[in-house]
């Protein structure tokens, strides 16, 4: 049995929505980095599924730009990695054609050609990545170019795809004969209701057809030989792919924790909005992980059944999940531990693919809206350079074939916890319980200790609360008796910033070699400054507090090296704290009182949910020194009211911002230069006001909470159903595909 490999891949997807062509290569600063090539190397990663696009290759003219490619496969070739040239992802080639043209397939077959000839050493191609996926978002639901919503869209684009990939594995091995089809797709799987059994059989056959006609088994016997038929395929071009089939050399699955879906006639359990069906039955189509109950097969079945029903070797082509750091880990290394075991059952499995590897942008909406909103891959591109993950450290250990380690892996993922449930049990299934290394939380009476240990149970992360001080005579208090009891994998020391009890906690945790987070605020810096503070500015406090805090951070680095300090600002929020300034400004508000605030002193306001979780995933990737965490925006105490009160629709007629003198002018923002982690303050309020109005800690889990949700709003609501990959930096809900509007047919299918 060949030894199972790790590839890697940046998201490249380049299709149009409507006038607009989106390039992830582009938004990820893949394109621009040709030293990313190295980073992925460095990782012991030895095959990348790389893209030369037909769409940022061929000019208007016809003729090719091969630059960029020539200079990226010169630098693979001198870094030993091996190619599997992309030539479409999810895209409809050049403006000059499209899914629904009869000349895509010739068009495609021209330029794999041209490839071929000029890079005579690659031997593995997709021509066309994902054709039935594809054809589903362009053909039948709208969502992608040419924008087609019917059957028959939706079948001339599966077929033209088809015969595109056929036809450029002809023109590629005239010139490489021994070049070999590696052809993915998305392979999920339908349960359903009783009375909607038929109609998952249906998408249940439908879910084969790319590979089907590659291989050439639609006959007239086949379950969609009829379908395909009546919506426009003519007899000929069937039997033609039977008569002369491409079969690949490698089946490549992309299975998401959403791929497997559950269709549901129980419409009173869900918004109305996502009510759909077909000509016989309304239905909602929901993900199976979120149905207690509902058989969960996830990649490694779907891989068994792919060589079972194929015979070919097959492989796991996308493994990404869009979530909290330890989820990410979580994911890759359980398809990874799946795939070998699968070997081991005799399975040809070659590889699991650490897709995304640069991050993603916008596939919260499929692509469709232009909102920015970034998902890390194995490196985070928000920073310059690219900053590994603890996702880049699993990668690299699986590559190197050693043990994966990370605390973290130990737990459960959120689609094996009951958090995912959205909707009652049809059945019977065992939850699995949280396990693993314990993370310690110093500061039980903290307002910060109380979020950090809330956000921990939804992230599956297992912790301990503790809140007794050290002793100073060298005693054993309680954080000394759960250091040396539990052993932690890493402590958070979140009482209030300037602690004097910081230092004694960091000398314990570096002589037991435990990572540590501590805080620290703005008020190490006089205010004086132009522009916004970042971390490389020398601390200047203009203040005793402020000098308290600057010393505290040069005493815990002198004695834990290896610690996260984490600044932030003194004007956080928090919608799990009634008490919190801005929660109690709004209720005075609400009762018509007049509230002073102050005006003119700019800071960073910050959400302390989006504190808490970027930490979290930092602690998790393993950052150490200081880092500032604050919502990108600034605002005085007075403009963050205004903003507050306009986002929950309060009046603001009472609010009047009060001015201190020489304090008026003070600007203490802060901006990170090691990496923009943090969401828009905007944004933030937005999602503090749904917080606050519907407390995410009491809230059943529902159908979604949109566009960058809310880590407290998706932890416990999860997708919209309306993108293959979910919103923001949710927790259950966070995988990168849904079933968007599967379910709004024209015709019936079944």
């Amino acid at each position: 049995m060949t030894p199972l490999e790790l590839w890697a891949g940046p998201e490249c997807t380049v299709n149009r929505v409507g006038p607009t062509t989106r390039d992830q290569l582009e938004e990820t600063g893949f394109a621009a980095r040709l030293d990313d090539l190295d980073r992925l190397a460095d990782l012991g990663i030895r095959c990348i599924r790389f893209p030369i696009l037909w769409e940022r290759t061929q000019r208007d003219d016809g003729r090719c730009d091969w630059a960029w490619c020539d200079a990226r496969l010169d630098r693979m070739a001198r870094l030993g990695l091996r190619c599997i040239a992309g030539l479409v992802h999810h895209g409809s080639g050049p403006p000059s054609t499209n899914l629904l043209d009869p000349g895509f397939a010739p068009g495609l077959a021209r330029f794999a050609g041209e490839v071929a000839r000029r890079y005579p050493q690659l031997d593995r191609y997709t021509p066309v990545n994902e054709p039935l996926t594809t054809a589903r978002f362009s053909g039948l639901y709208g969502l992608w170019h040419p924008h087609g919503r019917s059957d028959a869209c939706f079948v001339r684009a599966l077929l033209n795809q088809v015969l595109a990939v056929r036809s450029a594995m002809r023109a590629i091995r005239e010139h490489a004969p021994q070049a070999q089809l590696v052809q993915t797709d998305d392979l999920g799987f339908t349960h359903a209701a009783a009375a909607l059994q038929y109609q998952a059989d249906f998408e249940n056959a439908r879910r084969w057809l790319a590979f089907d006609l590659l291989a050439g088994r639609v006959v007239p016997s086949h379950r969609m030989w009829s379908y395909l038929r009546r919506h426009g395929a003519a007899r000929d071009e069937l039997r033609d792919l039977v008569d002369q089939p491409c079969l690949p050399d490698v089946i490549g699955i992309n299975s998401y924790v959403t791929s497997e879906r559950y269709l549901d006639d129980r419409l009173a359990l869900y918004p109305v909005e996502r009510h759909g069906g077909n000509q016989r039955h309304r239905y909602v189509d929901t993900e199976a992980v979120r149905v207690r109950g509902a058989p969960l097969g996830g990649p490694v079945a779907r891989l068994r059944e792919a060589w079972q029903r194929y015979g070919r070797p097959v492989a796991l082509t996308e493994a990404h999940i869009g979530c909290t750091r330890e989820e990410q880990m979580r994911w890759l290394n359980q398809a990874w531990q799946g795939a070998l075991h699968l070997q081991q059952q005799g399975v040809d499995v070659r590889a699991v693919t650490a897709w995304a590897a640069f991050g993603t942008v916008d596939w919260d909406s499929l692509v469709t809206r232009r909102a920015g909103h970034y998902e890390p891959g194995l490196w985070d591109s928000r920073s310059t350079p690219p900053r590994p993950t603890g996702l880049a450290t699993l990668a690299k250990a699986l590559a190197q074939g050693a043990a994966a380690a990370h605390p973290v892996l130990h737990g459960a993922g959120w689609w094996q916890r009951k958090l995912r449930h959205h909707v009652p049990v049809v059945g019977s299934r065992a939850a699995m319980p949280l396990q693993g290394p314990v993370l310690l939380i110093v500061g039980a009476a903290s307002g910060r200790g109380g979020v950090f240990a809330r956000l921990c149970r939804l992230r599956g992360l297992p912790f301990r609360l503790v809140d007794t001080a050290v002793r100073p005579d060298g005693g054993e208090g309680a954080i000394d008796n759960a250091l040396r009891r539990l052993r932690p994998w890493a402590a958070i020391d979140a009482r209030k910033a300037g602690s004097g009890d910081a230092v004694s906690l960091a000398a314990r945790c570096a002589a037991q070699g435990i990572p540590l987070v501590a805080f620290s605020t703005d008020q190490v810096f006089a205010g004086d400054k132009a522009d916004a503070y970042v971390e490389s500015d020398a601390p200047c406090p203009a203040s005793r507090c402020g000098e308290l805090q600057a010393e505290l951070e040069r005493r815990v680095m002198a004695e834990h090296g290896g610690a996260l300090i984490v600044r932030s600002s003194t004007a956080s929020f928090c919608a799990w704290d009634r008490e919190n300034l801005v929660t109690r400004a709004l209720q005075s508000l609400r009762r018509g009182e007049r509230w002073d605030a102050a005006g003119g002193h700019l800071l960073s306001p910050t959400y302390a949910l989006d504190l808490a979780m970027a930490t979290l995933d930092l602690l998790v990737d393993g950052e150490q020194g200081v880092w500032h965490l604050a919502n990108q925006g600034a605002a005085s105490w007075h403009g963050l009211l205004l903003q507050a009160a306009a986002s929950a629709g309060v009046a603001r007629h009472g609010l009047c911002a009060v001015h201190d003198g020489a304090r008026t002018q003070r600007r203490t923002v802060l901006v990170s230069e090691r990496g923009s982690v943090m969401p828009a303050l905007e944004d933030a309020l937005r999602r503090y006001v749904v917080d606050s109005i519907d407390p995410p800690v009491r809230r059943r889990p529902g159908c979604g909470s949109g566009t960058r949700a809310s880590p407290a709003q998706s932890l416990r609501s999860g997708s919209s159903g309306s993108g293959r990959r979910t919103a923001g930096r949710s927790l259950p809900g966070t995988c990168r595909r849904t079933a968007c509007s599967r379910s709004r047919r024209t015709t019936p299918c079944g």
